[in-house]
């Protein structure tokens, strides 16, 4: 299976190399590609525009940057490869599949992991906890970047609202392809169903899973609102998004060009944060249209459930430890509650 996994991502490498030749403008700028999974209104694509708009209004002799939204690069495992491979630049990446390349990446997929979104704010934005993690990967070709807000994820569903945690039990639910997220849905007493996420519409609508678990904006851009009627607030996890790049493009900036690129990466995080917001409003107000019900369970039942896993995965992973006693410390800094 290894082979033939290498020899389909090879194909679509020399494929997009074959494609990309020869897209150079006169000038022979250097061409910057860029995917997501996100649609062109999504608070992912508002901040890579204003990172394409910064970096060409200060290098834009040199580099032309292209963003591809919609998975039109492929899907986020096929696009991290490529962004391995340097076949493209930069792409966002699922916290799920970064713990693949380098299991640090678990802490973030722990349910109720931050007491609030200040408490998550907070963390990511702390260069202490977030400088080694997002260079943990750099043995793997690529280096985190930037992290994107994405809230916080919640069930929704076809058929059956989930009130409780008993609500779940002989559901099949999408998770992000993480041994973690499987786990979580155990304790909750769902049917973990992994698959990527462009598959998921297709799923509900064809009746192979009950439901998914994401932020609203799911049920708008994505369209799972035409299918799912129920949303349900339990906000078992606040998990970033991260922009990664390739490792030898990085590494082959000049200081002045990586101290402007850095710069850059800030504005993706600054302005995708103060877009989302706004979007989720406008989701929420969409879904409502679409006959979506928002309801409001005992966040505290789910909670209960999931704790446990907290001390599987630090007894499992006891390099998480320190990490995420920083991330308590950090909470009761704030006042938050300690877990």
């Amino acid at each position: 299976m290894r082979g033939i996994r290498n020899i389909l991502i090879g194909t679509m490498t020399l494929g997009l190399a074959t494609l990309f030749t020869g897209c150079g403008d006169q000038n022979q700028r250097e061409i910057i590609r860029i995917s997501h999974n996100q649609a062109a209104d999504h608070p992912t694509n508002i901040g890579l525009m204003a990172f394409e708009k910064y970096i060409e209004g200060k290098l834009g002799s040199k580099y032309d940057v292209q963003i591809f939204p919609n998975e039109l690069l492929g899907s986020q495992v096929n696009t991290v490869e490529l962004t391995q491979t340097g076949a493209i630049n930069f792409t966002v990446a699922s916290n799920a599949i970064l713990e693949s390349f380098d299991d640090v990446y678990q802490v973030f997929n722990l349910p109720y992991l931050f007491s609030s979104p200040e408490h998550y704010h907070a963390v990511m934005d702390n260069e202490t906890i977030i400088e080694p993690i997002f260079k943990s990967t750099a043995k793997s070709g690529f280096e985190a970047v930037a992290w994107l807000d994405a809230g916080t994820r919640n069930f929704y569903t076809v058929n059956k609202p989930i009130n409780s945690p008993e609500d779940l039990k002989g559901m099949k639910i999408r998770v992000q392809q993480s041994a973690s997220n499987i786990r979580m849905m155990q304790l909750l007493g769902g049917s973990a169903t992994p698959m990527g996420f462009g598959e998921v519409y297709t799923a509900l609508q064809q009746g192979v899973i009950d439901g998914a678990e994401n932020n609203e904006l799911a049920l708008t851009s994505n369209k799972h609102g035409e299918v799912c009627k129920y949303y349900s607030y339990d906000m078992h996890q606040m998990v970033p998004d991260i922009v990664i790049g390739n490792e030898r493009f990085l590494s082959n900036l000049t200081p002045e060009e990586r101290e402007i690129f850095d710069q850059g990466f800030k504005i993706i995080s600054q302005v995708q944060r103060e877009a989302w917001e706004d979007s989720v409003e406008t989701a929420k107000a969409q879904a409502k249209e679409m006959n979506v019900q928002f309801l409001y369970p005992d966040v505290s039942a789910f909670k209960e459930k999931v704790l446990p896993l907290h001390q599987e995965v630090i007894e499992a992973n006891p390099k998480l430890k320190p990490i995420y006693e920083k991330i308590q410390e950090v909470g009761k800094n704030l006042g938050g509650e300690d877990k």
